[in-house]
């Protein structure tokens, strides 16, 4: 008997599944620009959101089977004959409520067979495209909530659930839209393929090539410029990308070995780069998906999340460079070589107008007031004139490499199709069971008076609950849990929503599981959990500035500007005084008693004006303190470096 594949019809039929994949991502895409430009509307077809989902859900599931192996790795010319079938049956179900939403709609308390069969068949495939895309720890916590859903009941106290037969509860899962066609999945479809089509196409114009190149340019010339070149590449790459391991796995690859080349160690290279493609996921002006769930779940703008986060991002990024520049002066990394680095201005005279497609976004979203999706899709527009015009050192794109560009985009949404998919699962047991109602009063009672107890509290379960998940399903499963508390207990609901996505999006980064961390050690080959301890300590800030904005909403851009104003640049000061504590390194090495002076003259600096009347007081203290330490140390090293100068017979005869 032969041990080939029997289910490969040959090298025609590989070739067929090849086509059809490609024309399937290609019209997933499709779909999802028609709804952004009403196309659907503008023909005679009026639908509602929750049949567009499902539509879009159809293609997914089509596209996840015939293209996504059941085992990571797995080499296949064509899918199994079972991956066919649960492909055609994930199309079927789905498409039957796209097209029967408003009967089955009507018939949601009946739980009639028909609708019932298509929301199981929804929820155990989007079970398996989980597991598919994005592995094992996402599929185990929405089986518990499932599990949760159906014996809830059973359990005493205020974690007892209202009770719900296993037929109604699968039913609402599969179909309602406050479960798997519910938010996540709508942002999912409509503006997470608008922004992942914009970043394909820019990679696909040389716009990649130019934020390289421009990094480089900026970045190389100073002490520590490999770590520096790592850290503004991964933060422009993340934000587009929205995700951390996959910006650590495209970029990594390149930044980690300049990094150890240049004389950070190999656990130090890869906690720079795990920390800054982290960072993406704060980053304005995208920020990745979860920032898009959070203007849905908070019913604000994406224009205002996007003002939320911009000194959040700023003092994480600073203090990434600051203890990168550090870390560099201590051990005597240098600038890269002279002949690698290209000049700014040829790289901006090349590739200016790699800029305009931003500029088109914030304008888009601040001045036109458009739908984040159309703003995306305008940006989209703008890079593709500008490019065809300008092009990058003199290409211009073929037409193939933007058909890739939209093909890569139908793939590479699949992740996050599904991840929605899970999480819309985990929302609608929690609207059916009262489970975030409990939670929140648990938490809030347990705190009671103390609103640090509570933010510690949510800080440490929200590190937890994100270990091994994607950023949007640890920030959905956050906001619906975790976030209420923190409303209910005084806490702004920007502040609330934000501090969870702080604290779920540094799990990436935080020991025992640290998935961004570890993803870069492997390409350093050093120790994964040392990796994780030197990320943590890289990225500091992010473990300190969420506490901060809850207590003083001006680091969010929320209140009298020149508060605003005064306490980003004390902060600014604040983390650089601290990061020398943390490095210990000022202008020379110093120990651990002045790197105790240092951490308390930066932590009275950091301190924002709305935590007392007195902290100004304190930051005065702070800011005289670190000034007096900086001015030692710089007298210290002066006369270090008289005596280097004069040598011992110089100072003999100056004795004599």
């Amino acid at each position: 008997m032969s041990t080939t594949h029997e289910t490969a019809p040959g090298p025609a039929g590989a070739r067929f599944f090849l086509q059809l994949n490609s024309a399937l991502a290609i019209l997933l895409v499709a779909a999802s620009v028609a709804w952004a430009v009403d196309l659907y509307r503008m023909v005679g077809l009026v639908l509602f959101m929750e049949q567009y989902v499902s539509g879009i859900l159809a293609l997914a599931f089509l596209l996840l089977f015939f293209g996504v192996p059941a085992r990571v790795g797995e080499p296949r010319a064509v899918p199994p004959w079972y991956d066919i079938l649960a492909g055609l049956t994930g199309f079927a179900a789905a498409g039957y409520i796209a097209v029967n939403f408003v009967d089955l709609g009507t018939q949601m308390f009946f739980a009639p067979l028909d609708g019932l069969i298509a929301s199981a068949v929804v929820v155990v495939l989007a079970l398996e495209g989980i597991r598919r895309t994005v592995g094992w720890p996402l599929v185990v916590t929405v089986l518990v909530f499932i599990a949760y859903g159906l014996l809830g009941h059973l359990i005493p106290g205020i974690m007892s659930a209202r009770e719900t037969g296993a037929m109604q509860l699968i039913y609402y899962l599969g179909f309602d839209s406050n479960a798997v066609l519910g938010t996540p999945i709508m942002i999912a479809a409509t503006i997470v393929i608008a922004f992942v089509l914009f970043g394909n196409l820019l990679d696909a114009t040389g716009g990649g090539e130019f934020f390289n190149d421009i990094s480089v340019a900026t970045m190389g010339r100073y002490r520590g410029g490999s770590a520096k070149i790592a850290v503004v590449s991964s933060a422009l790459f993340g934000t587009i990308s929205g995700s951390a391991v996959a910006n650590v796995v495209s970029g990594g690859i390149v930044t980690i070995p300049m990094m150890i080349r240049a004389g950070y160690k190999k656990y130090q290279a890869a906690a720079i780069e795990a920390v800054a493609s982290t960072g993406g996921s704060i980053m304005p002006p995208v920020m990745g998906a979860a920032a898009f769930v959070m203007a849905e779940f908070l019913q604000i703008s994406y224009g205002e999340v996007m003002v939320a986060a911009a000194i959040p991002a700023i003092l994480y990024f600073a203090v990434l460079f600051i203890v990168s520049d550090l870390e560099a002066a201590r051990a005597g990394i240098a600038r890269i070589e002279e002949s690698l680095i290209p000049r700014v201005l040829f790289v901006l005279r090349h590739g200016w107008h790699f800029t305009l497609p931003f500029a088109t976004l914030v304008y888009a979203l601040f001045w036109m007031n458009l739908q984040a999706e159309e703003a995306a899709l305008y940006s989209c527009v703008t890079l593709l004139l500008c490019t065809f015009i300008f092009g990058y050192r003199g290409k211009r794109p073929k037409f193939s490499a933007l058909v890739g560009a939209v093909r890569r985009t139908g793939y590479g949404v699949l992740d996050i199709i599904m991840i929605c998919c899970g999480a819309g699962i985990v929302i609608g047991v929690l609207a059916v069971t009262g489970l975030a109602f409990g939670l929140t009063l648990i938490l809030v009672t347990f705190a009671k008076h103390s609103l640090l107890l509570l933010l510690v509290l949510a800080a440490v379960i929200s590190t937890i609950l994100g270990m091994g998940m994607p950023t949007v399903a640890v920030y959905v499963l956050l906001a619906a849990l975790i976030a209420p508390a923190l409303s209910e207990a005084g806490v702004m609901p920007l502040a609330a929503h934000m501090f969870v996505l702080y604290f779920g999006m540094m799990s990436f980064v935080t020991p025992p599981v640290a998935v961004a961390a570890f993803a870069a050690a492997s390409i350093a080959k050093t120790d994964p959990v040392r990796t994780g301890f030197e990320a943590m300590r890289f990225g500091w800030v992010a473990y300190i500035v969420p506490f901060l904005f809850v207590y003083s909403p001006t680091l969010i851009m929320d209140g009298n500007p020149l508060y605003i104003a005064f306490d980003f640049v004390t902060a600014l000061g604040g983390i650089w005084l601290m990061s020398m504590g943390v490095v210990g390194y000022s202008l020379r090495p110093i120990g651990w008693l002045m790197r105790v002076a240092y951490a308390a003259a930066g932590a009275a600096l950091l301190a924002p004006l709305a935590l007392s009347e007195y902290v100004i007081y304190g930051n005065v203290a702070g800011l005289v303190f670190g000034a007096l330490l900086l001015g030692r140390e710089y007298a210290e090293r002066s006369r270090g470096r008289v005596a280097l100068e004069t040598g011992p017979a110089d100072r003999g005869r100056t004795a004599a």
